[in-house]
């Protein structure tokens, strides 16, 4: 039987999912059925030979890797697979050859996770935090801004390709090519851009990159993907290494005896990283939700979604709530969050809505949709009709 395939707007890979609307895929997402199989398939082959399915599904992450770097412009060989976005940043920020004073520029309004290993690394390596709001790219003037940091020295640039809250799609490109002005390293935390927003490491210049796989690329918790620019990778102070971090890591293993060494090379690229065994249910998963990405193509998902925002901006509007939506269409995301009135708790709007199935998120106190390729236009409908009951549940 022919494998089913993605199709816009069409949730029949998600047969068993409950809300009618499901708008939280920058929170996790639903598993398919497809990616439900890959898992299923690597279990039997672990479950049938032990430890004979180990090397055939290790040669499944180099298709994986490859099948990453194609969705952000990037090479094979600048691609490690990781468990979480978290792990990728903090590896980059113990690894990187500091000196005392360098100057690293953070966003205010950031997740955390952008923000707490660069403060760890500031501690560490008496390094200097400078701070920037990121609203000030909505409305602002967040680049200028940037420039007279940048004129004054700074390291590093920590960004979040999409600021979780507001869904604002920062101007990557542009920051990049002032970084690259002014001598600075870029750093991009995409987890709220990478499967919904097309995005090119090359195009915008970007050094680093640190996503996890279970948001907007679909797949599970505990899986993960960090780039590094070959040029940065060979400059790295690896201080966090294991036994599969060496070149020629796994010979002992397979070409008999003489093969045990510990005097091997440290990789060279982003793969040092990639210190010892890692969650091969959670990178069949991966690959088999990039695969249903890559059939539709990002630019196609990310025009889908935006018709969806489109009605379920002037319908939310319509009923009293604010948009924080960019009014540009270039900063835009998968994300379209809102402000509930005043006089309402948003977070028993937010209750309300789940409870109508709606599933949306809550971050921060402003109520997020992030809709995917399965969403279909008609849920607007639904969904205003759900928060009108939940606007009036509230009050």
């Amino acid at each position: 039987m022919p494998e089913p395939v993605a199709r816009l707007g069409d949730r029949s890979l998600f047969p068993t999912l409950q809300p009618f609307a499901y708008c939280n895929h920058a929170a996790v997402s639903p598993v398919s059925a497809p990616v439900a199989r890959a898992v299923e398939r690597v279990l039997a082959d672990y479950a049938r030979e032990g430890m004979g399915a180990f090397f055939p599904w290790l040669a499944q992450r180099d298709e994986l890797r490859s099948r990453l770097a194609r969705l952000i412009g990037a090479r094979a060989s600048d691609i490690a697979l990781m468990p979480s976005t978290t792990r990728g940043i903090s590896d980059v920020a113990l690894s990187l050859p500091w000196r005392s004073g360098d100057r690293v520029l953070l966003f205010h309004g950031e997740f955390p996770t952008n923000v707490t290993p660069w403060q760890c690394a500031a501690r560490t390596f008496a390094l200097d935090i400078v701070w920037l709001a990121a609203d000030a790219f909505r409305d602002g003037d967040g680049l200028e801004q940037l420039e007279t940091e940048l004129a004054r020295g700074v390291r590093l640039v920590a960004v979040s390709a999409v600021q979780f809250q507001s869904g604002l799609n920062m101007p990557l490109v542009e920051m990049g090519a002032l970084c690259r002005r002014y001598g600075a390293e870029l750093f991009v935390d995409a987890i709220q851009a990478l499967g919904i927003v097309p995005l090119d490491v090359e195009r915008a210049q970007i050094d680093y990159l640190s996503c996890g796989g279970h948001k907007w690329l679909m797949g599970v918790e505990g899986t993960g993907v960090l780039y590094v620019r070959a040029e940065r990778a060979r400059a790295l102070v690896p201080r966090a290494a294991g036994w599969l971090s060496h070149e020629r890591a796994d010979e002992f293993l397979r070409l008999g005896p003489g093969h045990l060494r510990y005097d091997r090379e440290l990789r060279r690229d982003a793969r040092v990283f990639e210190g010892s065994a890692q969650n091969v249910l959670g990178f069949a998963a991966l690959d088999a939700a990039l695969e249903l990405i890559s059939s539709l193509g990002v630019e196609r998902i990310y025009a889908h979604v935006q018709s969806y925002h489109d009605r379920l901006e002037a319908a939310l509007v319509r009923l009293g709530l604010s948009s924080l939506r960019s009014p540009l269409p270039e900063r835009r995301s998968g994300s379209a969050s809102f402000r509930v009135p005043v006089s309402l708790n948003p977070i028993a709007v937010h209750r309300a809505l789940c409870e109508r199935g709606v599933a949306c998120g809550l971050p921060d106190g402003v109520v997020r949709f992030a809709p995917h390729w399965p969403n279909h236009l008609d849920e607007v409908d639904g969904i205003a009709e759900a928060v009108k009951a939940a606007l009036a549940s509230a009050t």
